[in-house]
Order: C-alpha cells, then structure tokens, then sequence
C-alpha cells in the first residue's frame, strides 16, 4: 500500500471521527450490577460516519494459526481501496456455541472501538462469559499496598505529634487555671467593694417612714 493511498484513509477516518459521538451505556449486567455499552451502541456511535466518509467495516471470524479464535475489524476505504484492521481474541470460556458468540460479539465491539476510536461513557471492562473472576477481584479487592502505605505514614506522624499535643493540652489548662484565680480575685475585690458603697449610701441617706416623717 502505498503512502498516498494510507494518507486517504487516514483523511476520510479523521473526518469521520469529528463526527462521531460516544457509546451509550444503556445496557444492564445484572452479574456485576453494572452498565455497558453492547454492539449496537457502539456501531450506533460511529457507523454512519463512517459510512457517510466512505467508509466500510468488516468483522470476519479467524481460526488464527494457532488454532485460536478471532474477529478481525477491517476498515475498508471504497474510493482508494485502501484498508485498517485489527484483530481481537475471542476467548470462549463456556466452550459451546453461546459462549462462542458471546465471545465474538466482545470482540467485535472492543475491535470496532479500537478501530473508530471511540469509547463508552465511561468503560466498565465487562468479559465475555462467565469466567470474569479477575475482574471481580480487580474492582472488590479494597485498599491497594499504596493506600496502606499511605495510611501507616499517617498513623505514625499521628503518633508522634501525641506527646506535643499533651503538652499544648497541659499548657491550655494551667492557662484556664490561673485566668480563674484572677477572676475569682477580681470578683471578691469587686464584692468587698460593692458593700462598702451600699453600707455608705445607706448611712448616708435619711429614712424616711410610711408616715412621711423623717428620722
């Protein structure tokens, strides 16, 4: 294939993709309580901008040499003739023919994304089949060794900012303590002060009884 013939497919599949949304995620896999997005999202998102620019897609199924399965997804450019492909394992680990095409409908919705270059709202990564337990290990496995690295650093400053926040804590209360003696002072000087100056108001203002004589 020559530069000029690359450089075709390359325009056409470029223009395409501005044109291209993302796949909707509007299917349920009540395995893993999750949504995806299936085949039809996927070529719903890209196919006819593809087609619109000239560009066709073929996903055959491929006993490769080594005896295993595989879909390749072929973009095929009508006007130059030109092609893109890529080739996907279809990994059937039931070994019969729902697993198969379950198989082969995985490979063709990864190969197509790979291929438009586009992706799902956000990719949950479903397998084929039922043999998904990595998976599963992946997404419920908790805290990684960098998590609980992070949180013993954490735990050991904690330990060691204890003993000063004693100290603060030791610092505050004898604070309180004195601030409490002066109050305390204060407000019997202020008592003693206070009766004084009732007892001398008292002595000094004339009694006056019920009768309006005064004493």
């Amino acid at each position: 294939m020559s530069d000029v013939v690359k450089i075709e497919i390359a325009v056409a599949l470029s223009k395409a993709q501005l044109e291209m949304g993302v796949a909707a995620k509007d299917k349920s896999n009540p395995h893993f309580k999750s949504k995806y997005a299936d085949l039809s999202s996927v070529m719903s998102a890209c196919m006819d901008a593809l087609g619109k620019h000239g560009i066709a897609v073929i996903q055959p199924f491929i006993i490769g040499e080594d005896g295993k399965n595989y879909v390749d997804t072929i973009l095929i450019h009508g006007e130059s003739g030109s092609q893109l492909s890529c080739r996907i394992p279809a990994m059937n680990q039931k070994g019969d023919m729902q697993g198969l095409g379950s198989a082969m409908t995985y490979a063709r919705r990864y190969g197509l994304m790979a291929m438009a270059g586009i992706a799902p709202e956000d990719d949950d990564g479903n397998a084929a089949g039922q043999g998904s337990q990595g998976s599963r290990m992946v997404e419920n496995s908790g805290p990684s060794i960098f998590d609980l690295i992070g949180a013993a650093k954490t735990l050991a400053d904690a330990n060691g900012l204890i003993p000063q926040v004693n100290a603060m804590t030791s610092n505050r209360q004898q604070a309180t303590d004195k601030l409490s003696a002066k109050v305390d002072a204060l407000g019997g000087a202020y008592d003693q002060s206070a009766g004084a100056f009732v007892k001398k108001r008292v002595d000094e203002t004339p009694f006056t009884d019920p009768q309006g004589e005064q004493s």
